[in-house]
């Protein structure tokens, strides 16, 4: 299968390719830093200029591009969120058009920020209307987009990822207070984390693949969600290192702004549709997953 990515280069997207490539699938990786790249046997990267001139026929398509939600969350950076994804979004849609044999699914990220944050509510696909906050507008925003994909009779699945546990990404920024003797619950602890191990994530990401009965949201997250006490205690645990000093949340809000929400606050999100259709987690819990991971 020819599989055409937008973000391939970055953290899920690499892990993706590389099982992808594994399984005798060619990958095309469409990147604004084509020279900086080197094509091998199963991996092309294909420029944004003229990227219909550089594809033979396309099956699927994957976009996982987006600016990196980690950082102080001015104005600007806020605008960088946005209009990333749906810029990219528009550009991907745009090459399918044009495309003389239209691939037969498209898969596009989102996230769980799209429920809005909760301590109480449990949040499945079938929760259909978006939350609130920025999070929720922009992941709202970017599942529109993808949507023309539906008008052009292409199978659109929109993956709503959790906090993803691997080497890069959030993870390593959850467990460096742990790491320095400094590791505690954030705030009262009571926030739910809903997590999945990376490699659920590209999994899941292939399950939803081939699995031709799937469209629509996805949550990619584990089947059991933990509390952000919990979870940090765990942690420790892992890391072998004290868990005793708590967070101040007015701390973090101080110190990282706005987007201090991504560890402040969460939301209890079930992957229901992934296991009605049988997928199996390799990390169900997050005992196994930690334990992978150190």
């Amino acid at each position: 299968m020819n599989i055409l990515i937008t973000g391939g280069t970055g953290f899920v997207g690499k892990h993706l390719t590389k099982s992808l490539t594994e399984k005798d699938h060619h990958v095309y990786i469409l990147t604004r830093s084509k020279a900086s790249h080197t094509d091998t046997e199963r991996v092309s990267y294909i420029g944004y200029d003229d990227p219909i001139g550089q594809l033979p026929a396309m099956q699927a398509c994957i976009n996982l591009a987006g600016e990196s939600l980690f950082g102080y969350w001015t104005k600007r950076k806020k605008e960088a969120i946005l209009t990333s994804r749906i810029e990219t979004t528009r550009q991907i849609i745009e090459i399918m058009k044009q495309l003389r044999s239209k691939p037969e699914v498209f898969i596009s990220g989102s996230a769980v920020g799209f429920y809005g944050i909760s301590e109480d509510m449990i949040f499945t696909e079938s929760t259909s209307d978006p939350g609130s906050g920025f999070l929720a507008e922009v992941s709202a925003k970017w599942e529109e987009t993808a949507s023309v994909a539906e008008n052009l009779g292409i199978r659109t699945v929109y993956t709503r990822f959790g906090v993803i546990l691997g080497e890069e990404g959030a993870y390593p920024l959850m467990r460096l207070p742990v790491k320095l003797f400094v590791g505690g619950k954030i705030g009262n602890g009571e926030q739910w984390l809903s997590w999945v191990h990376i490699d659920d994530v590209v999994n899941l990401i292939q399950f939803c693949l081939f699995t031709r009965e799937i469209s629509g949201p996805v949550n990619v997250t584990a089947p059991h969600p933990k509390r952000n006490k919990d979870f940090t205690k765990m942690v420790a645990k892992a890391e072998k290192r004290p868990y005793w000093l708590p967070v101040p949340s007015s701390m973090l809000e101080l110190m990282l702004g706005e987007m201090s929400q991504l560890v402040v606050k969460g939301q209890y999100v079930l992957p229901k549709k992934a296991q009605s259709h049988g997928y199996q987690f390799a990390y169900p819990r997050a005992e196994q997953a930690l334990k992978n991971l150190h």
